[in-house]
C-alpha cells in the first residue's frame, strides 16, 4: 500500500510498488495485491482517507489477506487505528526492511545491530499502546520477539542499553582490525551500492571469495574485506558493505553504524549501480543521500554500470554518454560475466590515492626476498644483473619504500 502526496507520478510510485512487492517477498510473505491513493497529505489518524480505509476493509474479504504493508512510515496512533479499523496486523516499510535485517543477520554482530534497530523501532509503539500481544509471530515480530515485545518499557530501555554497549565494544574491535590494516598501507576500496546492484557478486569476481551471492535484497550484512591485486599490482583492500535503500530506516543506519564506519575510512568508493534499472537515477540518489548521512559523499568515487550483458551496445553507449559527474570514471561491467573487469581496475588504480612510486635499487645478491618482494609487489621496468648486485628500475607501492630505502641506488630522489 502507498500514498503518493509528493505528485511523484504514476512510473516512480509503480516502481515503488514493484519494490515493496520484492522486499515483502524477501522477508517470506505472499503478495496477493498492491494499491495506491493519491492525496495532498497524509490523514493524521488513520494515514489514508477514511473512503480508502473502507475499500481495503471490503477488499479484505475478496482478496483474503492479513497483513497490510506500506511504502511510508507510520505514526504508531495511526498503525494502531488501521489495525482496528481493518483487523489486520499493519507494519510499515522500516519493520519490514528490518524483518528482513534480522532473517539475515548470521554473525553476532549483525543480530545485536539489528535488535538494537528494531528496539528502538519498536519502543514508541509501545509507548503508543499498540496491543502487540495479538499479532503472533510472522512478519513484523521476527528479532526481538514477542516477549521482549510485552515486557515493560523499563526492560526495552534497559535491553537497549546493554545492545548499546555491545555495539560500541564491537566498533572498537572494527577500529583495532581497520589500524591493523593501516599499519600494512593497503589502500581500502568500500563498495557501495543499491541493494541487489551486484555489489556481492562483483567481490566475488574480483576474488573468488566464498562471499553469499544471490539474486535478492539485502543478502549482504556483515561486511567482507578481500585483498584484490590491481592491473598496475597494486594490492587494495576491497569491502562489500551492506546494500542501501531509498527510505532506509534511520534507527538502522543508526545500528549499523559499526559496520558502515568501513565506508567513511575507505580511500576510494566504487559505486555499483544496476543498469538495467528504470529508476536507477533514484536509486543511486538514494546511495548519495546515506554517504551524505556518514559524512562520506565528499569521498573519491567510481561509478561501476553493472549487468550491462542484458542492453543492447547502443544503450550502454547511451548511458555512458550521460553526465555521471562527481565520478571519476564510469566503466560498464557484468560481474556475473565477468566483463570489463580489467578496465574497471585499472580506473580504481587511477583514481586511488598515493600512485605507486618511482625507484631505483641496487639490491645484492643475496636480498632473494626484496627482489623476488620488488617482481611481486612492484612494476619492473629494468633489471641489470651487475658485478656487484642486482640494479631493478620501476616502481613500487609507498608502503614498501621503507623496506627498499637502504638499497636505494645512488642518484635517485629520495623524497619521492
Amino acid at each position: 500500500m502507498s500514498l503518493d502526496y509528493e505528485d511523484q507520478g504514476l512510473a516512480a510510485v509503480e516502481e515503488q510498488m514493484l519494490e515493496l512487492s520484492e522486499l515483502a517477498r524477501t522477508a517470506g510473505v505472499i503478495v496477493v495485491g498492491t494499491n495506491t491513493q493519491r492525496r495532498p497529505k497524509p490523514d493524521p489518524a488513520l494515514f489514508l482517507g477514511k473512503g480508502k480505509v473502507e475499500e481495503l476493509h471490503a477488499l479484505k474479504h475478496e482478496a483474503d489477506f492479513n497483513l497490510l504493508v506500506f511504502n511510508e512510515e507510520l505514526s504508531p496512533r495511526q498503525q494502531r487505528n488501521l489495525e482496528r479499523k481493518l483487523d489486520v496486523k499493519v507494519i510499515d516499510r522500516t519493520e519490514l526492511i528490518l524483518d528482513i535485517f534480522a532473517q539475515r543477520a548470521r554473525t553476532k554482530e549483525g543480530r545485536l545491530q539489528v535488535e538494537a534497530a528494531q528496539l528502538h523501532h519498536l519502543l514508541p509503539r509501545l509507548q503508543g499502546g499498540r496491543d502487540l500481544s495479538g499479532l503472533g509471530a510472522g512478519v513484523g515480530t521476527r528479532g526481538p520477539g514477542e516477549q521482549k515485545l510485552e515486557s515493560d518499557r523499563r526492560r526495552i530501555r534497559h535491553r537497549i542499553r546493554e545492545l548499546d554497549r555491545d555495539i560500541k565494544e564491537i566498533r572498537k574491535q572494527r577500529a583495532l582490525r581497520r589500524e591493523g590494516r593501516r599499519r600494512v598501507a593497503y589502500p581500502v576500496v568500500a563498495i557501495v551500492g543499491y541493494t541487489n546492484s551486484g555489489k556481492s557478486t562483483l567481490l566475488h569476481a574480483l576474488t573468488h571469495a566464498q562471499v553469499q551471492v544471490d539474486d535478492a535484497l539485502f543478502v549482504t550484512l556483515d561486511p567482507t574485506t578481500r585483498l584484490v591485486r590491481l592491473p598496475n599490482r597494486r594490492e587494495v583492500l576491497f569491502t562489500d558493505t551492506v546494500g542501501f535503500i531509498q527510505k532506509l530506516p534511520t534507527d538502522l543506519v543508526a545500528a549499523f553504524k559499526a559496520t558502515l564506519e568501513e565506508v567513511q575510512q575507505a580511500d576510494l568508493l566504487l559505486h555499483v549501480l544496476d543498469a538495467t534499472r528504470y529508476n536507477g537515477r533514484d536509486q543511486m540518489e538514494a546511495v548519495h543521500e546515506t554517504l551524505q548521512d556518514l559524512g562520506a559523499l565528499e569521498k573519491p568515487k567510481v561509478l561501476a554500470l553493472n549487468k550491462v550483458d542484458q542492453l543492447s551496445p547502443s544503450a550502454v553507449d547511451q548511458l555512458l554518454a550521460e553526465d555521471w559527474s562527481p565520478y571519476l570514471a564510469v566503466v560498464p561491467i557484468s560481474a556475473l560475466r565477468k566483463t570489463g573487469l580489467e578496465p574497471l581496475g585499472r580506473a580504481i588504480a587511477q583514481a586511488l590515492p598515493g600512485e605507486m612510486v618511482p625507484i631505483e635499487v641496487l639490491l645484492p645478491y643475496s636480498e632473494h626476498a626484496r627482489q623476488a618482494e620488488f617482481h611481486a609487489h612492484g612494476n619492473v621496468e629494468a633489471v641489470d644483473y651487475r658485478g656487484d648486485g642486482v640494479l631493478m628500475r620501476g616502481a613500487l607501492p609507498r608502503r614498501l619504500l621503507t623496506k627498499f630505502d637502504p638499497f636505494r641506488f645512488p642518484g635517485v630522489d629520495r623524497s619521492a
